[in-house]
């Protein structure tokens, strides 16, 4: 196979864990009042400066505008967010040129932030006075991706076989082989960046990758693969958690509620029409990031296997079960992170509101 040139968001798993324990040791210091700018700010007659029930708030998404945030692109075209009593809701992009979503929460920069259980863990467990509230993914999206012609269809397949890890992704692929009764001396490491190219050449057998995008790009470059989960296979974390700080749970429950109705309104909206998802990823969200409507279509379709679940058609999208979290809290232990659920997660206010509105469900 020839080399392929990559422009997708390959490297952000190296941007997850370290942005966030970097960006908020930054920040770790300032503590600012969240979004209290003028335009949010409340006045003597209960509205805020725009006219709007809650104002301007500003969320930070987890990675660059592509079709992972399409329930978000969906409630903001679509006007949920204003319906909620919201005078706009800024969605700011992360990426590696960012400073995290856990960062940004501790300084006041942003509201929310969509992030992942093992990056708001540490900063949490460095102070950040924050908890998880819902989750967009019920599994996460990391996977060991390899050929087609010779697949890796589970940990113990991997044993004897080179697998591209790149730098930061070494923490969760060493739980990864911990879950599953193996040790780093039952594969053969191989370090790696994030562009695939030696998968596809044949230097290495498996590669620490995103179900959401390698598969999918590679493919479409005439290379078929096969994979599995890393969610299937002892490691369930979710992805695509929202976050915020404390106070906003004890001070603004019926501004975070309405903020959750409208997501759940989005990503309905995303889950039934994909294509759509991917127009607005591409034609408008990600203009600026030069997206292949084909490919974000596909990967729209392959992310709606990680939103939706038994669980949410019982209980609701960006719902998370007693046991799921506890499921996390098992995952983070085997990452050498221990934190308890009561310190890292709050789903409350979502069950508050489903229970206040079914029709949500």
């Amino acid at each position: 196979m020839g080399n392929f040139a990559y422009r997708t968001h390959i490297d952000r798993r190296s941007f997850l864990r370290t942005s966030a324990l970097a960006g908020f040791a930054l920040g770790g210091a300032a503590m600012l009042a969240a979004c209290g700018d003028d335009a949010g700010a409340g006045n003597s007659n209960g509205t805020t400066a725009d006219g709007s029930t809650f104002g301007r708030v500003a969320v930070q998404l987890s990675w660059l505008k592509n079709i992972e945030f399409a329930g978000e692109y969906f409630a903001d075209s679509r006007g949920y967010f204003r319906e909620a009593g919201f005078g706009g809701v800024d969605l700011v992009a992360g990426g590696a040129a960012s400073t995290s979503v856990e960062a940004g929460l501790d300084t006041g920069k942003i509201w929310l932030g969509l992030s992942a259980p093992q990056t708001t863990a540490p900063a949490i467990l460095e102070g950040l006075p924050a908890k998880i509230v819902g989750t967009t993914y019920q599994k996460n999206p990391f996977c060991i991706v390899s050929s087609a012609a010779k697949p890796i269809r589970s940990p113990q397949e991997m044993k004897g076989r080179k697998i591209g890890v790149q730098d930061t992704n070494q923490l969760i692929f060493a739980a990864l082989l911990t879950a599953n009764g193996l040790t780093p001396n039952d594969v053969q490491l191989v370090p790696a960046q994030y562009d695939p190219t030696p998968l596809a050449n044949g230097e290495v057998d498996g590669w620490v990758s995103y179900v959401t995008n390698e598969p999918i790009t590679l493919a479409a470059k005439g290379f078929p693969t096969a994979h599995f989960l890393f969610a299937d296979f002892g490691l369930p974390l979710t992805a695509e958690t929202l976050t915020v700080r404390q106070q906003t749970i004890d001070s603004e429950r019926d501004k975070l509620k309405a903020f959750l109705a409208a997501e759940i309104k989005g990503w309905k909206d995303a889950v039934a029409d994909p294509a759509e998802g991917a127009r607005l990823a591409v034609e408008v969200y990600g203009k600026d990031q030069r997206l292949d409507l084909a490919e974000q279509t596909k990967e729209a379709t392959a992310q709606n296997d990680l939103v939706v679940s038994a669980d949410t058609h019982a209980h609701g999208l960006l719902t998370m079960t007693d046991e799921l979290i506890d499921r996390n809290i098992e995952a983070l232990t085997k990452a050498k992170i221990d934190i308890t659920a009561d310190r890292l997660f709050d789903l409350s206010v979502l069950r508050e509101l489903y229970a206040e509105r079914p029709e949500l469900r």
